[in-house]
């Protein structure tokens, strides 16, 4: 009965909206009424009749910039304001309404059909009900109006009274960054999370923040991501999205024992408090027995139509089957790979699902995106398992993969594992040539690119196997054309491998080659570690000579992010230091002192160049 109501009330409601901008006047809307109202309500004149004037005193008009106008309630010995010429007790006042009218209905339909400078000038009225806005936006974005959902949700959020704001209103909040995050308004998203945190509710200042802490984690910046989930943890400390937060926080931190224990702590404090479902109890269970598989499993459960091709693939990955020999020769410099034509044509049918090529310029990169078409390539795998006896179909695969989920550490072992167990029996071959595998010679760069991408692939999700993976890739290429001496060096520092990462720091780089900013300040971390001060403090004038803003990037608790417009920004800028701090700021603060020392160095640097 009730959805009978809620539909006839829609379609009723429509209608009279139509009619009232036809003409914005009550006689007008009463006529409409008992004319075509009453075929909305099955033919009841009584509810047509008493429904209208609810609906007009809720109705924005044009014509008196967006106000309602309302009619005053009769009493029950007046006339009915239906103009029915009947007394309100013996007209409408005696009807009674099968289910209630929402107060900002016509307000809420008045905002989805609005176009153009209308819609623009009802926003900027000030007039539309908190509500009405919420649920008008919500629609607009449903319906894949994204721009009208944007236009309207930040009208809701703009509004100066943030006590006003309905519960709801925590998905148009969610939905608005993640169009602000999809649409690259990336100063209105920053924007938008600092007036919550500073004067939103509380249950919104709790999602802001654990939204945050996600774009952090999405950055890399382990360091800001920790913090935001401190003070999230302190505003909604019963929310069960934290223990979700921080299993992905400790895995990215490279800790998986520790969110295991973590998650079941969660698991066991939301269960005794019995306000969770059985669904958000399962998965805290879930997530407390295995936090890596569980995240993997609700990853790829989220890729909506990748979902079963990406769970077709880690089917096949755990399955599949002892890679083939590999061709190898020795040359002048060195050992050389030659694809056989049973792998040219094993790569060459994958090509064309994939439909996209390698960028040969670049150390890991494509020409175009691949993941539009994922659908069709990864089905196409699924069919041929046969093509991964191909280093060159093993070499895009892994690349694709480390585009997509190559910063979340609970994918590794599902996707890039097995790919490293057929990768590492290839290279097994060619360490045991005991010559240079160069670059450019050959077909070895097929073999390089593919293990680098799944050395990026596991860096997060198992740290010690990504790194010796990349030593024994550093051992075969010595002028190092992967890149892979900064990648090992932060590795060993977060392992606590001080004098090792040390020793690497010292390898000099090739002639033409300007030293990673990476690795010299990897190089300042170990040697205070060391306790090596001196050392540390000549490393440091090397450090400012390359990259004047990466202490004071360092230094700061709350830097204005630096957006990176390429992959690997310039040197010396301070997208580069903004890059560093990302990816290191939190073995810095895990270092006891550390900070503090770096601060005072800074006062050092700063009166050294203003001395000269």
């Amino acid at each position: 009965m009730l959805a009978m109501w809620v539909e006839q009330l829609l379609g009723y409601a429509g209608g009279a909206l139509a009619a009232i901008r036809a003409d914005e006047h009550y006689p007008s809307l009463m006529a409409w009424a008992r004319d075509e109202g009453v075929g909305y309500l099955g033919g009841n004149i009584a509810q047509a009749q008493a429904l209208a004037p609810e609906l007009w005193n809720q109705t924005p008009l044009e014509r008196l910039d967006f106000a309602c106008e309302p009619l005053a309630r009769p009493g029950r010995n007046e006339p009915c304001w239906c103009d029915s010429g009947r007394k309100m007790k013996h007209c409408c006042g005696a009807v009674s309404l099968p289910g209630a009218v929402p107060p900002h209905l016509m307000w809420m339909l008045s905002l989805r059909d609005w176009k153009g400078d209308t819609l623009k000038a009802a926003l900027e009225s000030g007039r539309a009900p908190a509500q009405a806005l919420l649920e008008a936006g919500l629609i607009a974005a449903e319906g894949g109006q994204r721009g009208r959902a944007q236009q309207i949700l930040e009208t809701l959020f703009q509004a100066a009274d943030w006590d006003h704001l309905p519960e709801q209103a925590e998905p148009a909040f969610e939905l608005l960054i993640e169009l602000y995050q999809e649409r690259g308004f990336n100063r209105k998203r920053a924007a938008l999370l600092d007036a919550i945190l500073e004067r939103g509710p509380l249950f919104l200042r709790g999602v802001a923040l654990e939204r945050l802490c996600l774009m952090h984690l999405d950055s890399d910046d382990l360091a800001s991501a920790r913090e935001a989930f401190v003070r999230a943890q302190q505003t909604l400390p019963d929310s069960p999205t934290l223990a979700y937060i921080e299993a992905m926080l400790l895995l990215h931190e490279g800790h998986p024992q520790e969110a295991r224990e973590r998650a079941n702590f969660w698991f066991r404090r939301l269960a005794r408090q019995g306000d969770l479902d059985g669904e958000q109890l399962q998965f805290l269970a879930d997530l407390a027995d295995n936090p890596g598989a569980t995240l993997a499993e609700q990853m790829v459960n989220s890729e909506e139509a990748l979902a079963e091709p990406l769970m077709g693939l880690q089917a096949l990955l755990e399955a599949l089957t002892t890679a083939p020999r590999l061709q190898f020769e020795i040359g002048d410099e060195g050992t050389e790979y030659h694809s056989t034509a049973r792998e040219d044509t094993f790569f060459a049918a994958w090509r064309e699902v994939f439909g996209v090529d390698v960028d040969e310029e670049a150390a890991l990169g494509f020409q175009a995106d691949p993941w539009p078409q994922a659908g069709d390539w990864l089905n196409a795998l699924c069919a041929h398992p046969e093509w991964l006896d191909s280093p060159a179909v093993v070499q895009t695969l892994s690349m694709a993969l480390a585009s997509r989920f190559g910063s979340l550490p609970w994918m590794a072992e599902s996707f890039f594992a097995p790919l490293a167990a057929r990768f590492e029996r290839w290279l097994e071959q060619i360490e045991a040539h005991a010559a240079p595998f160069v670059w450019d010679v050959a077909d070895n760069a097929v073999l390089l690119r593919a293990g680098l991408a799944l050395v990026v692939g596991m860096e997060r999700g198992d740290r010690q196997r990504s790194r010796r993976l990349a030593e024994r890739l550093l051992v075969l290429d010595e002028n190092d054309s992967l890149g892979l001496r900064e990648l090992v060096l932060d590795q060993l520092l977060r392992e606590g491998r001080d004098s090792e990462a040390l020793a690497l720091s010292d390898q000099p780089t090739g002639e033409e080659e300007a030293p990673l900013l990476g690795v010299l300040m990897g190089r300042v971390l170990a040697l205070y570690r060391l306790e090596r001060f001196d050392a540390a403090e000549e490393a440091l004038d090397a450090v400012d000579a390359l990259n004047a803003h990466v202490v004071a990037m360092l230094c700061a608790d709350n830097p204005r992010p630096v957006p990176l417009a390429v992959e690997v920004p310039e040197p010396g800028t301070k997208a580069e230091a903004w890059q560093y701090r990302a990816l290191m700021r939190d073995q810095w603060v895990a270092t006891r002192g550390a900070l503090q020392w770096l601060a005072e160095q800074r006062q050092r640097l700063a009166e050294r160049s203003g001395g000269r």
